[in-house]
């Protein structure tokens, strides 16, 4: 019951966020705003750490490990989202996140070896299923035409890139980190590598001190990052990546009901369908054995 109300709980911030990231677009280029939300919830999760009588220091291991989630997770993976969401709809990128659960059992199993019961491969299967059954017409209505392709392969960059950031993560576990303080220098080596990236190739640090773009920054790095993050990595480590992605399962339903609410969109049976084989989804992934860390 606490993994089901943690998965709840997360997949209700991040199906707001995907709504949250379009005020971030347009006059801010992507990379700064990726590094100033990192940047935000790294410092708010140190002062956590150190408000609690925590311990932010790491072995070498466990920094090594750290950096790799923070390049994949909130480097490269962020980066790419907020440039897939200049393309192509919200919705498109949330469907493509969906795959998330299936990558975490396909890459632990090959890079690590580990065996996930049966339960977990239908539970992130049928997450799947539901998801584009959900989105169908989301996806069929979205125009991937010829100028798309770019955003359609940055979402699966970005994807891809959250898989290997879970294994690094993962990998820190074994080393014996915390979860808040491995995941504040995670996102403490995102923010610093992205802002190299954006000092040397040039890009302008402007940035827009409109209400809307404030405020959708604080709210993605306090609850987008720092809290979901937060009980992201927590629901991992006790419960298996696998169950902790089915998150991305989970957001696209809420964000299209952000969308009905905010933007007068409309679902039908289609949608209903696939939100059944989603919850069912996430059923099997919750009382699957955990019979290893994906």
């Amino acid at each position: 019951m606490l993994a089901f109300g943690g998965v709840g709980v997360c997949a209700l911030i991040w199906g707001t966020t995907w709504y949250a990231i379009t005020f971030q677009l347009g006059a801010v280029d992507p990379v700064v705003s990726v590094v100033l939300r990192f940047g935000i919830a790294s410092a708010l999760l140190a002062l956590v750490v150190k408000a609690t009588g925590g311990r932010l220091a790491l072995t070498r291991t466990q920094h090594l490990a750290a950096l790799g989630q923070g390049l994949f997770s909130f480097a490269i993976s962020y980066a790419f989202v907020y440039a897939s969401e200049e393309k192509i709809a919200s919705a498109v990128v949330a469907v493509i996140f969906a795959a998330l659960a299936f990558l975490n059992l396909i890459l632990f199993r090959v890079a690590s070896g580990q065996k996930a019961a049966p339960s977990a491969w239908l539970g992130a299967g049928m997450g799947v299923a539901g998801v584009g059954v959900l989105s169908a017409g989301e996806v069929m209505g979205a125009g991937l035409g010829v100028h798309a392709v770019a955003g359609v392969s940055f979402a699966v960059i970005a994807v891809v890139a959250s898989a290997f950031g879970n294994w690094f993560a993962w990998r820190g576990q074994q080393a014996g980190s915390q979860v808040l303080p491995s995941t504040a220098w995670a996102m403490a080596y995102g923010t610093g590598t992205l802002a190299l990236y954006a000092l040397i190739t040039g890009v302008s640090w402007s940035v827009a001190w409109s209400p809307a773009y404030i405020v959708s920054l604080l709210y993605l790095a306090v609850f987008g990052s720092v809290i979901a993050f937060g009980l992201y990595f927590t629901i991992a480590r006790a419960r298996g990546y696998a169950l902790a992605s089915y998150i991305s399962a989970l957001t696209p339903p809420i964000a299209m009901l952000v969308s009905v609410m905010f933007e007068g969109a409309r679902f039908g049976v289609l949608a209903l369908a696939g939100l059944a084989l989603v919850l069912a989804g996430q059923l099997f992934l919750i009382r699957a054995p955990k019979r290893s860390a994906a």
